[in-house]
């Protein structure tokens, strides 16, 4: 059975957890994680990129030349895509990239992304930090003696003091999310991924559903 270590603040192991043999230590499942990540990255897409087609921009209601007698090929308006000035054919309009998911194919990719992150040696699960801290220097201390000072961190620090939160809004490349909204994007985005006991067993909960 695959375990992981409880670290104290410190950085020293004081416990273990017994991780699912069905999620954990097993071959990682690529094609389910790459369906998720294209999910959630088309999700984030704004849209909002937006061009004048002819009726959009202004001007060219007068015809600017006779129809017959001039040489040149008819024109009804000096905003046909065809002038310089003009609207533009087939152009971006505002829409919404996003879609969604199964449930099961969104569960299994975070399934997969811890494992990729265990086998990795990237998941990192300490106890529950119940003192309240006062500084952000105070937090930085406990990052660096879990070697957590480099690279971009995900946090789930639920069953922590309320203080974390605080302490932790100034450290960068360092991100704090509760452990019922992490997602597999969340986990394959950022280096290390950190975890308090608390946070661990609510996200094996939720992906043993």
């Amino acid at each position: 059975m695959s375990k992981l270590a409880v670290l104290d603040n410190k950085g020293k192991e004081t416990a273990s957890i017994n991780l699912p043999e069905n999620v954990f230590g097993k071959h990682v499942n690529t094609a389910v994680i790459y369906q998720a990540v294209l999910k959630y990255r088309a999700s984030s897409r704004q849209g909002t990129v937006s061009t004048k087609e002819r009726a959009d921009v202004s001007g060219g209601g007068k015809k600017p030349y006779r129809q017959k007698g001039t040489g040149r090929a008819r024109a009804g308006s000096t905003r046909s895509p065809l002038w310089v000035g003009g609207g533009t054919t087939f152009g971006p309009h505002p829409r919404d990239f996003g879609y969604d998911l199964p449930k099961k194919i969104k569960k299994s990719a975070l399934k997969e992304a811890l494992n990729a992150k265990y086998q990795s040696q990237d998941l990192v699960c300490v106890a529950d930090i119940k003192d309240a801290l006062t500084k952000t220097k105070e937090f930085a201390q406990i990052l660096k003696a879990l070697s957590l000072d480099g690279g971009k961190v995900l946090a789930a620090l639920d069953g922590s003091n309320e203080s974390i939160n605080r302490v932790t809004k100034n450290i960068p490349f360092f991100n704090v999310v509760r452990a019922d909204d992490v997602n597999a994007y969340d986990v394959l985005s950022h280096k290390k991924v950190l975890l308090t006991k608390t946070a661990l067993e609510k996200i094996l909960e939720r992906i043993q559903k």
